[in-house]
């Protein structure tokens, strides 16, 4: 394990050569979950509007029309776009810097996607009863995550997280904030695009007969 370290701090952090090999995959996966819960976003926005009130529903259509998904009138699925774009932000900024930091920072944001999944996945079997193809793999994404992230911690020597959180201010003084916000403004416009798209005067949805 090579060892990497920095004048501006005061402890030493190591991490094993697939650590970046993982990290990798981390992204790959973020953007998937990304994209689908895109497609989810773009279903609620676009093709449920469509459907009339009275009309029989099941399977997806079921799920992604229970109150259940839903959080204060929000998709479920903008929430977990929102989410991705999270774990995604803080990947690109552990490429920029190597700060320990921000693998203590994802660990509970990847432990909460692990255990809100669990629950949708609850939700859909037992009180709804129908499956939602597109939320359980969303889901599936969410646990490996959690997953790659218990493995890069398990291959690195980090500090403990309360000998950092002081540090935070000099690691974001060595941020390229280009590089780690710019990706994450574009998918953060483009979801709320969705959104803004949908409150235009453009005519009515043509029903589904």
């Amino acid at each position: 394990m090579a060892t990497q370290s920095t004048n501006l701090f005061d402890y030493e952090w190591g991490y094993n050569s697939s650590v970046s090999t993982l990290f990798g995959v981390f992204i790959g996966v973020a953007i998937v979950g990304w994209m689908v819960s895109m497609m989810l976003t773009a279903i609620h926005f676009f093709a449920l509007p469509a459907i009339p009130a009275e009309a029989p529903v099941a399977g997806s259509i079921e799920v992604i029309t229970s109150p259940y998904a839903y959080v204060f009138g929000v998709p479920l699925a903008t929430l977990g776009a929102f989410y991705y774009l999270t774990t995604i932000g803080l990947t690109l900024w552990w490429f920029d810097t190597r700060h320990p930091l921000i693998i203590k920072i994802l660990t509970p944001i990847t432990a909460t996607g692990v255990l809100a999944s669990s629950y949708f996945v609850w939700l859909q079997l037992v009180p709804i009863g129908e499956i939602c193809p597109f939320c359980m793999v969303s889901a599936s994404a969410t646990v490996i995550l959690f997953g790659l992230e218990l493995g890069i911690l398990k291959l690195s020597s980090t500090p403990k997280l309360s000998s950092m959180t002081g540090d935070l201010g000099r690691v974001l003084g060595s941020t390229n904030f280009a590089v780690v916000i710019f990706p994450v403004l574009i998918g953060a416009v483009t979801v709320l695009g969705l959104f803004v798209v949908t409150m235009l005067p453009l005519p009515d949805p043509v029903p589904f007969a």
